[in-house]
């Protein structure tokens, strides 16, 4: 079904057709421009951004797929196909995988906004708890100066790492909270703190916070 080697109806040989352009790529992820197509529309863009190698398209609809509830092995092949055509344009915002909490982490996450502009960003990280009961993820909260993704690097590489994430850190998670970077510490460190508390609150396993 995805990146075969002829095109779908309504791509051409320079890629997508402005009929597929029917929304901005460049959007966040929070904003859904996909939000009220139907399945089936949204599933002929998914195979278009495919066809065209556009990572920034193809990422959106699997996003939107994914906020719908769909079933988790259709993300997962949506994923692998995106990743196979169109890797080097695919937004830093789109997971890796799939795993269920999604939703609920950009649910929540919207909740909180900033006031003030600085430098501290808020940040995610998907965690590896498939030894827990409870698993098989969990979520990190933090908050640093540095990118989120420059940040996970230093947690891997052991610099102020926190255990849970240099031990259980599978990669981080933007998308959520995009909204929340360039933030006022003061900010920072209470959303931090809540955002981690409401995550909890829903049931999920949260780490960090503090």
């Amino acid at each position: 079904m995805f990146c075969q080697s002829g095109k779908p109806p309504g791509v051409t040989g320079t890629g997508l057709t402005a009929q597929a352009r029917t929304f901005d790529a460049s959007l966040p992820p929070a904003a859904r421009p996909l939000a009220m197509l139907p399945k089936e529309r949204l599933e002929a863009q998914l195979r278009a951004a495919l066809a065209a190698g556009e990572g920034a398209a193809g990422a959106h609809c699997i996003h939107e797929l994914w906020m719908r509830g769909e079933f988790s092995a259709n993300i997962e092949s949506a994923l692998a196909a995106l990743w196979r055509c169109a890797a080097a344009s695919i937004p830093e915002w789109l997971p890796m995988r799939y795993f269920e909490c999604l939703p609920t982490l950009y649910e929540i996450a919207l909740n909180f906004t900033a006031a003030r502009r600085g430098r501290c960003n808020l940040y995610l990280v998907l965690l590896d708890f498939a030894d827990r009961n409870r698993g098989p993820h969990g979520v990190y909260v933090g908050m640093s100066r540095y990118t989120p993704a420059q940040r996970f690097d230093q947690h891997k590489a052991g610099i102020r790492a926190a255990g849970s994430v240099l031990r259980r850190g599978i990669e981080v998670l933007i998308g959520p909270v995009l909204h929340l970077q360039r933030i006022a510490r003061p900010e920072a460190v209470r959303i931090e703190a809540q955002l981690a508390d409401a995550l909890r609150d829903a049931g999920l396993l949260v780490e960090g916070g503090h």
